[in-house]
């Protein structure tokens, strides 16, 4: 059967399918799995599970014909150069993805985007639903995709809604300045169930549709009021914090050639007695800005010196076409500039900054070799490189610097916990992190390292798709 006539028990919808599209020098196109947190989880959820995977391809045009991999069917969905422009660009991430990180950066509204966000929210919708088994599950992901729910429930009824919001829910005094504020909610709504990284999170979800949305909400059900001769619906709301694949971080940490990789990346940048890393995308919730006037706060006081400590700085490239991010990387590259022109010698830079994506192998290299991670976002719902980080040190080694704002601060307390907005206070984390005794340091890793590999990604799916279970049947068995 061609596999756009085929139906799935399992569907996910993502803003992005798993892949990237690659063109070699012969014209020959090829698919490589993106690097992203989401598909590094999903990966594993779905290795050995029939689905489907509902995306865009990253490429605006016309959509390439659904194809497979791995067993699961990818159907890309189309989005033209304006729709990339207005649905993505704008209203994805020049609107919702400031207000929900605490408008660090000033959000923008325009009714043109708010149009495309419904546009291609309805071509998702309408992708799942052909796809979809009669009783299938759907499981809906990320702020770009909220109004798909209702969309879906709206031609199917028949099937399981689940929605997972990889990001922070923002409080609700945030959450109001979106003009369209209950449309968002009542498409949310509709699934049986929505699931948040933080009880925070869901507790602000459960105030905006409270106080912004009217609707009753007692415990972890919000009631939605039925249309002329319909029942009332009913979803529930969790805090389902997403995890990594962890025991496959520890098996690649585990091998020789990450071991020699690991060695071959310290030899490349001298050999130094101590090595911090920070891997993020370039982005400005993630605090590169903040951590790079720490380090060169510390260079400044004589508190650390190249060759002894170096930095090494991955800055994955995103977003680009947004003034905002090309800011960004225009100051960080002018800072990584002026700390290297300040305190490098030649063969020893103080920072090695490195503005590209790298693979899976790569980056346990990196981890393996870096004495210290320092992760600093001013907000995130998560920060799944903490968790990387921690995974791969199997040897219990290591020493993690972790923002309080992260999701991953709830779970990995034993970090070297800092407020990045400190700047004194991030000196001195980092400089703990650096000098404290290695058995004590062995002792936190240690515990940290049992919570990951206990809490790994597949239970993540598994308690995300049993509460979805629970929370169908019950509104079945209401109804």
């Amino acid at each position: 059967m061609p596999p756009h006539q085929r139906t799935f028990d399992l569907v996910i919808a993502a803003n992005r399918l798993p892949v990237d599209r690659v063109v070699d020098a012969d014209g020959e196109v090829s698919w490589r799995r993106s690097p992203g947190g989401l598909v590094t989880a999903m990966h594993a959820v779905m290795s050995g599970r029939p689905g489907a995977w509902v995306g865009w391809s990253g490429d605006a045009g016309a959509a390439p014909e659904p194809f497979e991999i791995e067993g699961m069917l990818l159907h890309p969905v189309e989005l033209s150069e304006e729709e990339v422009e207005s649905f993505y660009e704008g209203f994805s991430n020049d609107t919702l993805w400031p207000i929900y990180h605490d408008v660090i950066v000033p959000a923008t509204f325009h009714r043109l985007w708010w149009n495309a966000y419904i546009a291609v929210n309805e071509r998702f919708a309408e992708a799942v639903c052909r796809l979809a088994a009669r009783g299938a599950t759907v499981w809906v992901h990320d702020y770009q995709l909220q109004l798909v729910p209702a969309m879906v429930r709206r031609r199917r009824p028949d099937v399981r809604i689940g929605w997972f919001d990889h990001i922070p829910f923002p409080p609700v005094e945030l959450f109001a300045q979106l003009p369209w504020r209950r449309e968002i909610l009542v498409g949310m709504l509709a699934a049986d169930f929505l699931g948040f990284q933080r009880t925070a999170d869901a507790r602000n979800f459960l105030q905006a549709c409270r106080r912004l949305g009217g609707f009753q909400a007692r415990g972890d059900i919000v009631t939605v009021p039925g249309g002329p001769g319909e029942p009332a619906w009913h979803a529930q709301v969790g805090a389902v914090p997403i995890s990594v694949d962890s025991h496959r971080l520890a098996e690649l940490a585990g091998r020789p050639e990450s071991v020699a990789r690991a060695a071959e990346i310290r030899e490349s940048i001298g050999n130094p007695r101590v090595m911090l890393l920070g891997v993020d995308r370039l982005d400005y919730t993630k605090g590169i800005r903040h951590r790079l006037k720490a380090y060169e706060e510390l260079l400044a006081e004589g508190r650390i010196e190249p060759p002894d400590v170096t930095f090494v700085q991955v800055a994955t490239p995103s977003r680009e076409r947004l003034e905002a991010y090309r800011s960004l990387r225009d100051v960080i590259e002018m800072t990584v500039g002026r700390i290297n022109g300040e305190y490098s010698s030649l063969g020893a830079p103080a920072v090695n900054y490195l503005h590209h994506a790298y693979d899976r192998d790569e980056m346990t290299g990196l981890f393996l070799a870096a004495d210290v991670m320092v992760v600093t976002p001013l907000r995130d719902g998560m920060n799944l490189v903490a968790k990387e980080y921690v995974a791969s040190r199997t040897d219990l080694s290591g020493a993690l610097v972790l923002s309080e704002f992260t999701g991953a601060y709830h779970e990995l307390r034993r970090a070297f916990v800092t407020n990045p907005h400190d700047i004194e206070g991030l000196k001195d984390t980092m400089m703990r992190a650096i000098e404290t005794a290695p058995s004590a340091k062995r002792r936190a890793m240690r515990a940290m390292h049992r919570q990951v590999m206990a809490s790994d990604v597949q239970r993540w799916a598994n308690r995300f798709l049993t509460a979805l279970d629970a929370a169908a049947n019950a509104r079945r068995e209401a109804g």
